[in-house]
C-alpha cells in the first residue's frame, strides 16, 4: 500500500510538472505571437482576426482580435464563423478523391466523359483541373463577371459562362491558379454522385467528422456566431459587397470556424475520409508536360519553411481572408481568419508557423 501511495505521488508530481511546463510554453508562445498579430490588427474597434495553433491535434494557442460586428460592437471570438474563400478547394479536391475510392470516377478521366460538349474536354483531365494546369479561362478574370455576381447560377450555368472562352495554354503546359477548374470539379461531383455539391459535402464530410458549424455560404439564413464581413474604403469600413454564393460555388463558397477546420485537419491525418494511399495524391507535387515540377497538389500548395515541408492554402472573398499552414513532420497546424479583406492573414500565418518551428527546434 505504501508503495502504491509513493507511485501515485511520483505520478502526480510528474503530471504537475508537465502541466506547469505546458502552461509556461503556452505563455511563451503568447508573448511572442500576440505582438505579431497586434502589429497587424491595430484597430480594436474595427474588423479583426482569429488565430489557432495546434500540435498533434491539441490546441496550443487560440485567440481573436477586433470585432465580429462593428455596428453592434460585438467582440470577435474564436468560435465565430468565417467565409473560407479558396480554402473551399481542399474540400472539393478530397470529395473528388472520395468518389475515386468509390469507383465512380478517376482523376485521369477526361472532362468530356462527364460534360460531352465541353470544348477541349477530350484533352483536359480531372487531374489538370485539380492542379490548375488545364489552361481554361479563370472566370474571376472575366469582365462580364459583374453581370452575374448577384444572380442565382446553377453549376451548369457557371460552366456555360466560361467554357467557350479561349484557353490560355494547352493542358499540362503551365501552372496557373484557376477558379474555373474547381467549378468544373464541383459540377462533376454533382453529376457523378447524384447529389448537390452542398449536400455531398454536408453529408460525407461535415456530418461525418462533426464540423457542426460549417456549411455552404449564405447571407439569407441565420448563422449562429457569424463574423460579419467588411471592406475598407477611403471613408472607412463598409459592409462587404454582396455576391450570390452560387457563383464561387465549389471554388470558394464554404464557411467554417477555427475549431471545425482543426477537426478537418485531424480527420485527414487519421484517414477518416480517404485512405493514406489516396491522400498522397492530394499532397504530392506534380510535373508539367516538359518535366518541370510545380508546387501544388490537389487543393493545397506544397511548400516549405526553412526546408521543412508544409501544406498551405489561403482564401479571399469579399469581406474575408483566410490562411492555413500545416507542417506534416511535426503535426503542427496554424490557421488565420480575418473578417475584412483589407487584412491579409497570409504572411502573418506563415510567420507564426515559422516562429513555432523555431521554438520546436530549440526544445
Amino acid at each position: 500500500m505504501k508503495l502504491c501511495n509513493k507511485n501515485n505521488f511520483i505520478l502526480g508530481f510528474i503530471l504537475a510538472v508537465c502541466c506547469f511546463l505546458n502552461t509556461l510554453s503556452a505563455q511563451n508562445l503568447d508573448s511572442k505571437i500576440d505582438p505579431l498579430i497586434r502589429n497587424e490588427i491595430k484597430d480594436p474597434n474595427g474588423p479583426g482576426a482569429a488565430f489557432l495553433i495546434a500540435k498533434k491535434g491539441e490546441i496550443l494557442y487560440q485567440k481573436s482580435f477586433g470585432k465580429a460586428n462593428i455596428e453592434l460592437n460585438v467582440d470577435l471570438g474564436s468560435e465565430f464563423v468565417f467565409q473560407l474563400g479558396s480554402m473551399t478547394k481542399q474540400f472539393t479536391a478530397i470529395a473528388i478523391l472520395m468518389l475515386e475510392e468509390q469507383g465512380k470516377l478517376k482523376t485521369h478521366d477526361l472532362v468530356s466523359k462527364y460534360i460531352l460538349d465541353y470544348p477541349s474536354g477530350d484533352k483536359i483531365t480531372l487531374h489538370h483541373l485539380l492542379t490548375h494546369t488545364s489552361g481554361i479561362k479563370d472566370f474571376t478574370k472575366m469582365k462580364s463577371l459583374r453581370d452575374i455576381a448577384q444572380k442565382e447560377m446553377s453549376p451548369k450555368m457557371m460552366v456555360d459562362f466560361f467554357k467557350n472562352e479561349p484557353v490560355d495554354f494547352a493542358p499540362g503546359e503551365k501552372f496557373d491558379y484557376n477558379n474555373s477548374g474547381y467549378i468544373l470539379l464541383g459540377h462533376i461531383i454533382e453529376l457523378v454522385s447524384g447529389e448537390t455539391y452542398e449536400d455531398f459535402i454536408e453529408k460525407n464530410i461535415f456530418q461525418k467528422i462533426g464540423m457542426n458549424q460549417s456549411c455552404f455560404a449564405t447571407d439569407r439564413q441565420i448563422i449562429s456566431k457569424r463574423a460579419y464581413g467588411y471592406q475598407k474604403k477611403e471613408s472607412g469600413y463598409v459592409n462587404k459587397t454582396v455576391i450570390n454564393y452560387s457563383v464561387p460555388f465549389s471554388s470558394g463558397a464554404l464557411m467554417s470556424t477555427l475549431n471545425d477546420m482543426l477537426k478537418w485537419q485531424n480527420a485527414l491525418n487519421t484517414n477518416q475520409l480517404i485512405s493514406a494511399e489516396t491522400a498522397k495524391k492530394a499532397f504530392s507535387k506534380y510535373k508539367l508536360n516538359n518535366g518541370e515540377e510545380f508546387k501544388y497538389g490537389y487543393g493545397w500548395h506544397i511548400r516549405d519553411i526553412n526546408g521543412i515541408a508544409t501544406r498551405e492554402h489561403g482564401g479571399s472573398i469579399f469581406g474575408y481572408k483566410t490562411m492555413g499552414v500545416y507542417v506534416p513532420s511535426l503535426d503542427v497546424y496554424v490557421l488565420g481568419f480575418t473578417n475584412c479583406d483589407c487584412i491579409s492573414p497570409t504572411q502573418l500565418t506563415q510567420d507564426i508557423a515559422k516562429l513555432v518551428l523555431e521554438t520546436e527546434a530549440k526544445n
